[in-house]
């Protein structure tokens, strides 16, 4: 196999690859691609022939510590990989991705930090605001670029996201269809999952809750203005600095204030039997 170049800028290459057997979905091939530093490794899992002149059956997933291996339930990442490996398995044939963007690109320190403001009320996104970040950080230029390296030109991709299915295609790969990859939402992630819904357009039922819709999908120039957008709206503009005694001087030079007019003799004449200066005493008094 040969390396490929990402439109990151980063060289993928083929760095090792074995026999992987699992407990649930039978043996695949497990292939480990990097960086000429093994700075940027991903894995991919195929399991039996990829045919190149069909779709192949395909999952992109992001590493989640805590689902994938923990088990966690405040999210749907560990069911979702043991759910896409049996559907490959029962299939015969497909590729699994594992990108490792934990936290949607914000890395595990930060995911748990999100975790905290999560539990003080705050949903996912504004967690993620709230730290500094843009929702979801993730690039799926490297995965693409894995599959077009293993010659896969279409693919049945399994996933409730349509921003997946905008960015493979953007990248070069024919998506014939995308093949649901739900879980039943839990006490723990119903949150989570809404969310995931409603600010991420997800296309998930929710157990039957709500009725799904077909993906619209965004332009390449749409999800970039939005992205630099989420990530603007999470920094403060600079602060303006306040003008200096010597600004204000100038501005107080170059801005004369409106002349005052002088009262009439009548005016005047008028005032002071009004009001009498003092020392004076007015007649008739």
């Amino acid at each position: 196999m040969t390396g490929s170049r990402s439109k990151t800028g980063v060289d993928l290459q083929l760095r090792a690859e074995t026999t992987l057997p699992t407990r649930k979905a039978g043996a695949f091939r497990l292939l480990v691609y990097g960086d000429a530093k093994d700075s940027n490794v991903l894995i991919a899992l195929v399991k039996g022939q990829v045919d190149t002149a069909e779709p192949v059956l395909v999952r992109l997933h992001s590493q989640c510590l805590t689902g994938d291996v923990f088990g966690s339930e405040r999210c749907d990442c560990g069911e979702q990989l043991e759910t896409a490996l049996a559907t490959i398995e029962k299939a015969g044939t497909g590729v699994l991705v594992y990108m490792f963007d934990e936290g949607r690109g914000i890395g595990l320190l930060n995911k748990i930090r999100a975790y905290v403001l999560q539990d003080q009320g705050q949903d996912t996104v504004e967690a993620n605001h709230a730290l500094g970040f843009a929702a979801d950080m993730r690039d799926y230029g490297t995965g693409a670029h894995i599959l077009l390296d293993l010659g896969v030109r279409s693919v049945r991709l399994m996933t409730n996201n349509p921003e997946k299915v905008r960015s493979l295609e953007e990248y070069g790969l024919k998506v014939t269809e995308r093949v649901p990859i739900e879980v039943v939402p839990g006490d723990a992630n119903r949150g989570y999952l809404e969310t995931k819904r409603d600010k991420f357009g997800h296309l998930l039922s929710m157990g039957g809750e709500g009725e799904q819709v077909e993906p619209t999908l965004r332009s390449a120039g749409t999800a970039a203005k939005e992205r630099r957008k989420d990530v603007e709206s999470t920094l403060p503009l600079p602060e303006m600095p306040k003008a200096g005694k010597e600004q204000k001087e100038d501005l107080e030079s170059t801005q004369p204030l409106p002349e005052q007019p002088k009262p009439r003799k009548e005016q005047k004449s008028s005032l002071e039997s009004t009001f009498p200066l003092p020392g004076k005493t007015p007649k008739g008094s």
